[in-house]
């Protein structure tokens, strides 16, 4: 028992995660700004610790590949869409955010579903894009939404959400046309 739930704790730690985002977004939108700060570290904290038992003990799974960057994406948006509805963003940096990780999410399921493609390695646009997210929602959050040059601020999200997201369909338009390249080229040296 206790070795199954020691090769499981990187995921349990993402799961903590997913189930945390609902307190997050009640303390956000009841402007509890102290305690949604302190779930977001907690949150922040296992994301660290899980990655690193994944890797320390060697316990790394598929379902951990899927479940620790899906639940980062699920705390973040709720985080953005709760910001978004307390005023403290603009919905169309909320729609920016949120529409961004939704078509990354359809190119991923295509990709599973119509060849078979299983491994999404994240691209350095992705994780910047990932980071300057999380810095500027906990900037808005701790500061209530009145950011010192709220411009610049939201100008530098925008930006590299926007690349990141223009990044992953050109990265995957040229990974496809590859794989159905070879796939036919695999094809044809079979038939002959």
């Amino acid at each position: 028992m206790l070795t199954r739930l020691y090769r499981n704790l990187p995921n349990l730690l993402s799961a903590f995660r997913v189930l945390l985002a609902p307190f997050v977004a009640a303390a956000i939108l009841n402007g509890r700004t102290p305690a949604a700060l302190a779930m977001l570290a907690a949150a922040g904290l296992s994301d660290l610790l899980d990655g690193y038992l994944a890797r320390r003990m060697g316990v790394s799974s598929r379902l951990g590949s899927y479940l620790d960057p899906l639940s980062d994406k699920f705390l973040l948006v709720t985080v953005y869409l709760c910001e978004g509805l307390a005023g403290r963003l603009p919905a169309w940096l909320v729609a920016l955010v949120l529409g961004r990780d939704l078509l990354i999410l359809a190119m991923a399921a295509y990709a599973m579903a119509a060849v078979q493609v299983r491994q999404f390695p994240p691209s350095f646009w992705g994780k910047l894009s990932t980071v300057v997210q999380i810095v500027v929602a906990l900037i808005v959050l701790a500061d209530g939404g009145r950011v010192l040059d709220r411009g610049l601020v939201l100008a530098t999200v925008s930006v590299v959400t926007a690349w990141s997201g223009i990044h992953y369909v050109r990265y995957a338009a040229a990974a496809l046309r590859v794989l159905l390249r070879q796939r036919a080229i695999d094809g044809g040296a079979g038939r002959g």
